[in-house]
Parts: C-alpha cells; sequence; structure tokens
C-alpha cells in the first residue's frame, strides 16, 4: 500500500527490523548490568539511585557505553539477513560482555584492597574510573574487530 511516495508495508517491515534489534540491544545491556551487579556488593539500583554511590554510578555507566559500543558494531557488521544480524549481534553482545566480565575479574585480582568492595564505596575512588575506561576501551578493541 502506498501512501503518496511511501511503501508503508516496507516502512512496517523496516521499524519491525528496527524494532528488533532495539530489543536486542536493550536485553544486551540489561545482561550487562545484571552481571555487573553479580560481581559487586550490594544491589546496583540501591547504590544508584537510593544511595547515590558515585563509584557505582560510574561503573554502570561506562559498563552501558562500553557495552553499547560492542551492540552498534555488531548492528552496524550484521548481515543484510535480520535473522543473521540478531543472532551476530546476540554472539557479539555476550563475547563483550564475557571479556567485559574476565577484564573486571583480572583487575580485581590485580589491585591492592578490597577491590569490589572499594568499587562501591560511598567514598568516590579513582579505581571505578580507570575500570570503566579500561571497560570502553576494551570494547572499542571488540567493537573495531567487529567491523
Amino acid at each position: 500500500m502506498m501512501i503518496g511516495d511511501i511503501d508503508v508495508g516496507e516502512l512496517a517491515e523496516e521499524a519491525g527490523v528496527v524494532l528488533a534489534y532495539c530489543g536486542v540491544g536493550l536485553a544486551m545491556l540489561l545482561l550487562g548490568f545484571v552481571l555487573i551487579d553479580v560481581l559487586t556488593p550490594g544491589r546496583l539500583r540501591d547504590l544508584i539511585f537510593v544511595e547515590r554511590n558515585h563509584n557505582a554510578a560510574v561503573l554502570v555507566s561506562t559498563g552501558f557505553l562500553a557495552q553499547g559500543l560492542i551492540v552498534v558494531a555488531a548492528i552496524y557488521a550484521s548481515a543484510d539477513d535480520v535473522a543473521d544480524g540478531l543472532a551476530g549481534t546476540v554472539v557479539y553482545s555476550l563475547i563483550g560482555l564475557v571479556v567485559s566480565t574476565l577484564v573486571f575479574l583480572l583487575v580485581d585480582l590485580l589491585i591492592p584492597g578490597r577491590g569490589r568492595h572499594d568499587l562501591v564505596h560511598e567514598t568516590p575512588h579513582p579505581a571505578s574510573w580507570v575500570l570503566g575506561v579500561l571497560r570502553i576501551v576494551v570494547s572499542g578493541i571488540i567493537a573495531l574487530a567487529i567491523v
């Protein structure tokens, strides 16, 4: 069906593809949030929105940015076939989450003190920025490898 120069059927199909990629992307971001929540002491939602914890906000924000880079790169590089593109986006995003988790655990082993606890302590800690930027850089490497 055409309305002026617009093919409504084609537009609806493309909108469905966009919504599918949004769903996959949001699911991967939420999974990243859950992983950070599991890896750090306390409930992240309470730490950020109730206690206004700066370190937890830095970890979650940089985690969203890091994972978002991978999702965007995966979508950009996705196959013309929507099912293949969505599957690729999921696989590459999961790789990013696994690598990000490994980096988090490795840094926790290498830094002095009580790493994970310091990263959500109520006093701002520079390590939250260091780890956050490291995760963004690692995700940038993964994103570039995807494209």
